[in-house]
């Protein structure tokens, strides 16, 4: 006796199927003595299976289940036992209300799993329009950030800074690396607005002001391939105020990618190595995300995922401190507790916009 599944339910299960079978592939792959030998090609598709391992196993287990639960509904309908068939009975119901569960875990791992498996990435936080209370705001959401890192054991690293000369930034890149960093962080992309009384504010006034948040996943070497010829490097003096050291040598470094056009500027090291290899581990994670974001459209014209798809142009939060309101303008959040969430005590909005997200994927499906 066979179960009756949704036509959404079957074609996930046809997606999931090949995944299992590319699983198998590429475990083959791995113990390939060849493959073995070659560590630059072993680690690639050992990532490759560590992505599918998840979806893989919810998949496996559904169908164990599913296969337990036709057994007893096929015991259930010919034993003519009457005890027997009673325990066969009871038996079903339990596998069944299990296997929905299941199934959900899987479609669950399935719409989510790319995000997952991403657990490196590069913060971009830029002030806005709002002159110093702009870049005092980016730094405020700069400290959100860090302190929300430090209660998930994140490592965070600040990679480049420009700062204000009232406080603040006027930019800044932070790494920050660790399980799941995608999934938190990645709803952070877009416009960030502030409305409170600047320090600088002697009347009391209530001053609007923004900045903007990028995220990116910042790739190993072997993911994104940046060949020489296709790289323009600028090198020039690093610029600052006069008579500083840095000024002496030409250590500035601008990197451009011919095919897509993007370009990196460091300056903010006296070596030019460091300035070099700073600006290139930027360029990579902007080229990769270039054409995840090509992929993702060929993948979805309907809908994208909240995650990493808003543009610094879209407005996504409102952080009202007269009223210790945040709002999330996507998903229609206000929060009273704002004094908590810019001291990190995030959780509650990246709860929020994680189960909204898998529900508008799953109804994508």
């Amino acid at each position: 006796m066979s179960i009756t599944l949704s036509q959404t339910d079957q074609k996930v299960l046809e997606v999931l199927e090949a995944m299992s079978q590319e699983f198998d592939g590429i475990t083959a792959q791995m113990n390939d003595p060849a493959v073995a030998t070659d560590h630059v090609k072993y680690a690639k598709i050992a990532r490759e299976q560590v992505k599918l391992r998840g979806q893989v196993e919810a998949y496996r287990k559904f169908l164990g289940m599913k296969d337990e639960l036709e057994g007893a509904l096929e015991m259930a309908a010919t034993e003519e036992d009457a005890e027997l068939k009673e325990m066969a009975q009871e038996e079903a119901k339990t596998l069944e209300a299990g296997l929905d569960g299941v199934l959900t875990e899987a479609k669950e791992k399935l719409v989510m799993s790319d995000d997952a498996s991403i657990n490196s990435i590069i913060l971009e936080i830029r002030a806005g329009t709002g002159g110093d209370e702009a870049a005092l705001f980016a730094g405020s959401l700069y400290e959100m950030y860090k302190r929300y890192a430090e209660k998930q054991k994140w490592k965070l690293e600040v990679i480049s800074y420009s700062a204000s000369e009232v406080g603040g930034y006027k930019e800044i890149f932070v790494g920050v690396k660790g399980s799941g960093v995608w999934s938190a962080f990645g709803y952070e992309m877009g416009g960030h607005r502030v409305q409170r009384v600047p320090e600088t504010e002697t009347q009391g006034r209530i001053h609007t002001s923004a900045a903007t948040v990028a995220v990116m996943a910042e790739p190993e070497e072997i993911e994104v391939e940046l060949k020489d010829a296709e790289i323009l490097e600028h090198v020039s003096r690093a610029g600052g105020p006069g008579g500083q050291s840095v000024n002496t040598c030409c250590s500035a470094i601008k990197l451009e990618h011919i095919p897509t056009g993007i370009t990196v500027s460091m300056r903010d090291e006296k070596s030019q190595h460091k300035n070099r290899a700073k600006a290139y581990r930027i360029l990579r994670s902007r080229i990769y995300e270039h054409f995840k974001q090509i992929e993702d459209d060929k993948r979805s014209s309907t809908r994208k995922s909240m995650v990493g798809s808003g543009d610094r142009s879209q407005r996504i939060r409102t952080y009202n401190f007269p009223q210790n309101r945040m709002t999330d303008h996507r998903i229609n959040l206000t929060i009273y507790s704002l004094d908590k969430i810019i001291t990190g005590d995030m959780q509650e909005v990246v709860d929020a916009l994680q189960i909204y997200d898998k529900q508008q994927r799953l109804e994508a499906l």
